[in-house]
């Protein structure tokens, strides 16, 4: 089959591929109803994240399942699913606390911009839905497998509550992402930090009660401005830099909690400053599994519809352009049909 490869950087190639087939009795190969493009992609196009051999790209993903190992027992051929892009077994000790992302048998997904998918631990990773759903659901419940679960847990693990004061650092996808998961929360002020008009429109619709344009200094003085020089109750750091944790840092009131999804590149953290910050932090990858079927539900019922961050739709035979697009920032996230 063809799938997506990345030689190095900038150099994505669709070119013939081995087909997946059952490795281990708890695998599922599944066929592909769309993929995408992530914004953690671009570390590695962008030659900002090694790369030992040309790797199979894609970890977000939804389709039908057509075979099972023998040991699959929850889905079954003919389903229609959507995993995490964690792989994990959803027993172990720290899947039933909810960390889903840390299990003792995580695998990462990948190779899923392509036609089929092998699905590790299928059994603990995958959700099915009832019937197979219409076409145009499928992009929002292609979001739930990382960009929405991401920035849900954003949100979650910063405590957004009722009424609360947050601030989204980023806005890519995921930020987007949490904008939308903290008004389903019930946030009562969500300030996006943004300077792209057609980024700050999506979050405007997805909940956000207002725009910040600066960055650093200026950022976080316009933050105070705007809380009464308190600061934010929860934040959420959805980009990954120095200058985004120290922003999302000295955004938060003391006692606020940070929520950090963005694949650290580069980042310090010096103790004092955070010691007198007074502010508690929860992050990394997102256990997207915990979140699955209540934000499958909340798209499968249309009270959500996280498809709309994606902006560019193209054939998987165009997935160079794609990836072109996020890393010049002309698509917040691309969209391949298979």
């Amino acid at each position: 089959m063809l799938a997506t490869v990345l030689h190095g950087p900038r150099d994505v190639r669709y070119e013939h591929v081995e087909e997946p087939k059952i490795l281990k009795p708890t695998d599922a190969i599944i066929k592909l109803s769309a993929t995408c493009i992530c914004g953690s992609d671009l570390w590695p196009y962008r030659g900002l994240q090694p790369m030992g051999s040309p790797a199979h790209m894609g970890h977000e993903y939804c389709g039908v399942v057509v075979e099972v190992g023998s040991e699959v027992k929850t889905v079954k051929p003919g389903q229609f699913v959507v995993g995490s892009f964690c792989l994990s077994d959803n027993t172990c000790p720290h899947c039933r606390y909810g960390f889903q992302s840390s299990c003792v048998q995580r695998e990462f997904m990948s190779g899923a911009q392509a036609p089929y998918a092998r699905v590790p631990l299928a059994d603990g990773t995958l959700v099915p839905t009832a019937t197979v759903p219409s076409d145009d659901l499928i992009p929002g419940l292609l979001a739930v497998s990382d960009v929405l679960g991401t920035g849900w847990y954003a949100a979650d693990a910063a405590r957004v509550q009722p009424g609360s004061t947050v601030v989204v650092v980023g806005d890519g996808a995921v930020g987007l992402m949490g904008v939308l998961a903290s008004r389903q929360m019930g946030a009562g002020r969500i300030i996006a930090m943004s300077r792209h008009k057609q980024r700050q429109e999506l979050a405007l619709e997805y909940g956000a009660t207002d725009i910040v344009t600066e960055r650093g200094d200026a950022g976080v003085a316009q933050i105070r401005n705007l809380t009464n020089n308190i600061g934010a109750d929860s934040v959420l750091e959805c980009v990954g830099t120095q200058e985004s944790m120290q922003q999302a840092i000295r955004s938060a009131r003391p006692g606020a909690m940070i929520g950090y999804v963005g694949v650290p590149h580069g980042v310090e953290l010096d103790g004092q400053s955070l010691f007198f910050s007074q502010t508690g932090m929860l992050g990394g990858p997102a256990p997207v599994r915990r979140f699955l079927p209540h934000l499958m539900d909340l798209v499968l019922s249309r009270t959500i519809n996280p498809g709309k961050v994606f902006d560019l739709d193209l054939p998987l035979a165009d997935v160079a352009e794609g990836y072109r697009a996020m890393d010049e920032r002309r698509a917040i996230k691309t969209l391949l049909r298979v």
